[in-house]
């Protein structure tokens, strides 16, 4: 059986035609397409399949937002989608939507040793719900509810839920924020634009001129990779500082998620950022925060934590999810 799954992000859409085979995926195409250059993701399905010449009875679609039933709206683009139009436009019998991370879910037990690096080994024999946290263009978060045999994927818009400072230097942060958005939810931290965010307060809070190599990424609309690399290479003291505060929260974020989930089963480190950064994650500031919770120390300290080094996870994972949709499995 040919199904086709796809991964919608706000910078990006990648779509994969896979062979189901039993209980194997074998990817046969993949393409990615900037998704801001299109009115729609039908329009890009449509240029998929006319360019790869075949079709598929089946197709699931993570999507960068909430998804209520059979109709979604991405929370970084201006597109509405509705799986039954999709049916009927496209000709595809079966379309499924699903949260992104809820894919990322699906997908990871299709990934291998190599496709993870560990921050924390936690307990060896760690069973229970797990969950994942991802920063990339936004913020997602999913949970595994483990139901005694196998974990069972949910989604969650957790990462627009308040950002909650934990000093006086974050709560500054938080005021700086509040005066450009109102509401400061997770995401305006814990994203690409959230980098940036907390390197636009670190120059107001200490008085600094933008610096040029800062305002030609603003122009070629790459800042947060310019941010990363300049922290990276050591030339900006300031974008230091802004991803050590970043990953600080980042960690803090995980921490609740997964006090929050009772995830004994581990934590997930996804997202486009993430291995981008792993250096930074492996450096103390992302565990002291994830386990900076008071009492429950010996809690979190017994929970696996590992980065998604694979970014087709979701890709992978919507594609699993159409199979078992098809077996009743899901």
């Amino acid at each position: 059986m040919k199904v086709i799954g796809g991964d919608i992000g706000g910078t990006k859409t990648r779509l994969g035609l896979f062979e189901a085979t039993g209980t194997s995926l074998e990817k046969l195409a993949e393409r990615t397409w900037a998704s801001a250059g299109h009115a729609g993701l039908s329009e890009i399905v449509a240029a998929f399949l006319a360019e790869i010449g075949t079709s598929c009875e089946r197709a699931a679609f993570a999507i960068a937002g909430p998804v209520a039933g059979r109709w979604a709206r991405t929370t970084n683009l201006p597109w509405a989608i509705d799986a039954g139009a999709m049916e009927l436009d496209l000709g595809i019998a079966h379309v499924h939507l699903l949260n992104d991370l809820e894919a990322v879910a699906w997908g990871i037990a299709d990934l291998t040793t190599s496709d993870f690096l560990t921050l924390n080994q936690g307990n060896p024999t760690a069973t229970g719900n797990a969950a994942i946290i991802a920063a990339g263009t936004g913020l997602g978060m999913a949970g595994l509810f483990w139901d005694g045999t196998r974990h069972r994927p949910f989604p969650s818009e957790g990462g627009h839920a308040d950002f909650a400072f934990t000093d006086a230097h974050q709560d500054d942060l938080l005021g700086f924020l509040e005066a450009q958005f109102g509401h400061v939810s997770q995401e305006r931290v814990l994203s690409g634009p959230g980098l940036v965010n907390i390197f636009r307060y670190l120059l107001h809070a200490t008085g600094s001129q933008e610096p040029a190599w800062f305002s030609e990424a603003v122009g070629a609309a790459d800042p947060a990779a310019a941010i990363a690399s300049a922290a990276a290479a050591g030339s900006s003291a300031l974008a230091g500082q802004a991803l050590d505060l970043f990953v600080a929260l980042y960690g803090a974020a995980a921490g609740n998620l997964a006090l929050t989930l009772m995830a004994t089963g581990g934590i997930y480190i996804g997202g486009g950022i993430a291995p981008k950064i792993v250096a930074h994650l492996q450096e103390p500031g992302f565990m002291t925060a994830f386990l900076a919770k008071g009492r429950m120390r010996p809690l979190l300290e017994a929970m696996p934590v590992k980065v998604i080094l694979n970014d087709r996870a979701a890709l992978i994972g919507a594609a699993r999810f159409a199979t078992l949709q098809s077996r009743g499995g899901a």
